[in-house]
């Protein structure tokens, strides 16, 4: 057991108190804390049953009927209730976090027949908590609850109960949420992934619902970043060199670069302004002669069904900052500017 010293201190200038100051050892106690939460982490490994397979079988009818996943609990519970409801939502479950207190005072209108309702509540008598389940079971959605109390009234009156069981707290006084809001923690992960492995959930749709991640930068199609229609210069083989600099000067956004197709409109050669420019300094003839004899031919090309990181690596290898965009019959369809990637945090 730590040693006690006792020490007085001053509440107010008027009030001494006595107060026991402890002789703990700060690292052995944080050891202390982190075993105890990873013992009621693990205890939650043979927790797990088939009412587990059940919850995740309501979630997946849920999301199919277009249902949502709402996370609701108080206090603590509730901010990890806050936390699995993200991690469902950016994964793929449609999902929000319902205040139980709230929802009691008119935001039971944000629930409807096809949700499901993830409850937390480690007694299972939180009185905010389980005054909802009437009103819940009337409107007609499923409940999942998470609690360590199975003979609670919300163990007993859930449609499904997932019992972390007792734990003790990782608190001096055994009191403070730790240990048990931990287990509700990785419990709500355990349903949030278990769902999405289920679902197949690809890291394309990760991106999709994370836009201004790295990932979802790493993730995005050429297509939903290149320049299209007027935005883009497309001249043929046979229009002079002067006629193609004027389209691109004239292009929206000054693009810089044209696409030179043939007779059939398929991409046969690549032709920037500064080729033009270069050229104009040893002569000008040229001009009025077909760009076809200046263009770079076969150049680089990339598809619009491609990754933006694809793209990325062919314009530092060949240490150029555009590519024309074509699609499967080699026809253009649009132009990626090294500015478009590095305008997405691409670059």
């Amino acid at each position: 057991m730590p040693k006690t010293n006792k020490e007085d201190t001053l509440v107010s200038d008027e009030t001494p108190v006595k107060v026991e100051a402890l002789e703990v050892d700060a690292l052995e106690y944080g050891r202390w804390v982190v075993r105890t939460e990873l013992e009621a982490v693990g205890l939650l490994i043979d927790r797990l049953d088939g009412a587990f397979r059940r919850a995740v079988d309501l979630i997946l009818g849920c999301i199919e009927s277009r249902g949502r996943t709402v996370v609701t609990g108080m206090g603590k519970p509730g901010i990890i209730a806050a936390k699995i409801s993200a991690t469902m939502a950016s994964t793929g479950t449609p999902s929000l976090c319902l205040n139980p207190a709230d929802a009691y005072h008119g935001d039971l209108g944000r629930i409807v027949g096809d949700d499901v309702i993830l409850i937390l509540s480690n007694s299972g008598t939180t009185s905010e908590v389980t005054r909802l389940l009437p009103p819940i079971k009337r409107i007609g959605a499923k409940t999942v609850a998470i609690t360590g109390d199975a003979e609670s009234p919300l163990g007993r009156h859930c449609d499904v109960l997932l019992n972390i069981g007792e734990i003790a707290e990782a608190c001096p006084i055994g009191l403070a949420p730790t240990a048990s809001t931990t287990a509700m923690l990785v419990l709500g992960d355990a349903l949030a992934m278990t769902v999405a492995k289920m679902r197949n959930f690809t890291p394309e749709e990760y991106a999709f619902y994370h836009p201004g991640g790295s990932l979802g930068r790493r993730l995005l199609k050429v297509g939903e970043i290149m320049r299209t229609g007027d935005a883009t210069t497309v001249v043929r083989a046979s229009d002079t060199a002067l006629a193609a600099l004027r389209a691109i000067n004239e292009t929206k956004g000054r693009p810089g670069a044209a696409s030179v197709v043939d007779d059939d409109g398929i991409l046969c050669g690549f032709v920037t302004d500064g080729d033009i420019n270069r050229r104009l300094g040893s002569e000008t003839a040229f001009l009025e002669r077909p760009v076809s004899e200046i263009m770079a031919r076969d150049p680089k090309t990339v598809n619009p069904d491609r990754l933006a990181s694809e793209a990325v690596r062919i314009l530092r290898e060949h240490k150029i900052d555009q590519l024309p965009v074509v699609d499967d019959g080699g026809h253009p369809v649009g132009l990626l500017d090294v500015q478009d990637l590095m305008d997405t945090g691409g670059v």
